[in-house]
């Protein structure tokens, strides 16, 4: 179907799943994770997006991951190192252009991170269907895809 697959990865740490209890969001610490970006993903997804693709990130994981090495331009270099990566509603996404998530729990910076891409409204909205509609929620719950 004309779909390529680009591995990366992030070991996930703490801060992923601690709760955000600060009142001003800027104040919250996200752990040092560490990251790999290999040559061979970097380009597959840069030829992917040169030739008009999507970059469809497969969780929050790999979408922190791409964040966290994009150049403004949006371009994925090869690359490893440390992240702390945190974002929240306002983050300009340079990297992808649409995820598959769980649904996460509230006050956690995963929502945080879907609520950027998708905005609040409509994450809010669409917890209001997962919860009446009895979807499951945490890592191993029911996925949407956002564009």
């Amino acid at each position: 179907m004309g779909v390529n697959i680009a591995r990366v990865t992030l070991h996930v740490g703490l801060g992923t799943f601690r709760p955000v209890k600060v009142e001003n969001i800027l104040d919250h610490h996200m752990h040092s994770e560490f990251y790999v970006v290999t040559q061979e993903a970097a380009d597959m997804i840069n030829n992917t997006r040169k030739n008009g693709g999507r970059v469809i990130a497969v969780g929050t994981t790999s979408t922190r991951t791409l964040e966290s090495v994009a150049l403004e331009d949006g371009t994925i270099p090869a690359k490893s190192g440390w992240t702390e990566i945190f974002i929240y509603p306002g983050y300009k996404f340079k990297a992808i252009d649409c995820l598959i998530t769980n649904f996460h729990l509230p006050e956690s910076t995963l929502v945080m991170l879907v609520s950027a891409l998708a905005g609040r409204e409509h994450v809010l909205h669409a917890y209001e269907v997962a919860v009446q509609e009895k979807y499951r929620f945490f890592s191993f719950g029911d996925a949407m895809f956002i564009k």
